[in-house]
């Protein structure tokens, strides 16, 4: 199975390219849509969260205030850092059962969506990687105009995370999202058909499904004909 990465920044349209992949049939895994679900009420993550901040972050019934996180985090690198450190370890576990299932399935390849791909170290799964990049002036300008936000607000939330010019730096592919969603959704298109075009490696066949299955195959009957 063709694992590949797909991360940016905030306010870099990652979610918009994932969106388009989605469209052309390539399945996701949302490291988004992990976190939420493994910070569920009553979840290992969210007893650890608690722990960490207290239970001032929690709404009237129970479940994590985000909103209210994200102000404490974005502020403070240390708090960040515990919250990461709070939820590594259940977002990991709901990736590896996502890709475990995709697997199973006999999926040829799947899109990994994590904003964090490079600081989580989970580059080391995937290739290729692709980053969707934009230069700093228009990410400030579009995350002051999506959230309505101070620009002072704004560049503390960008300086929280790798700069977006280092992970374009790391990329196999870049996708150049400057101008225009139509622009963008164009180099989606390409991109999905380099992927799917290109046949498998040695490595991605040797732990496909069926790569496993020959070889457990390969392995019993050679243990029989050796016992014979």
């Amino acid at each position: 199975m063709r694992i590949v990465g797909l991360t940016g920044g905030i306010a870099s349209g990652k979610s918009t390219a994932s969106k388009e992949f989605e469209a052309l049939g390539v399945p996701i895994i949302d490291a988004d849509k992990v976190a939420r679900a493994a910070s569920k009420k009553g979840t290992l993550a969210w007893r650890r969260i608690v722990l960490t901040f207290g239970k001032e972050i929690l709404q009237e019934d129970g479940e994590i205030n985000r909103g209210r996180l994200g102000e404490i985090i974005f502020s403070d690198h240390a708090k960040r850092k515990a919250l990461n450190s709070a939820m590594s370890f259940s977002i990991g576990i709901g990736l590896y059962w996502e890709l475990f299932k995709h697997w199973i399935k006999g999926t040829k390849v799947v899109i990994m969506d994590v904003p964090l791909l490079f600081e989580a170290k989970l580059d080391r799964l995937t290739k290729p990687i692709i980053v969707v990049w934009v230069d700093p002036e228009t990410q400030e300008a579009r995350l002051v105009k999506r959230d309505k936000i101070s620009k002072e607000l704004a560049l503390k939330k960008i300086s929280s995370q790798l700069s977006l010019d280092e992970k374009r730096d790391r990329a196999d592919i870049v996708i150049d999202n400057t101008s225009s969603i139509e622009a963008m959704k164009q180099q989606v298109q390409d991109i999905y058909k380099e992927i799917v075009a290109t046949p498998s490696t040695m490595k991605e066949l040797l732990f496909s499904r069926r790569g496993i299955f020959f070889l457990l195959a390969t392995t019993i009957f050679g243990l029989w004909w050796l016992k014979g």
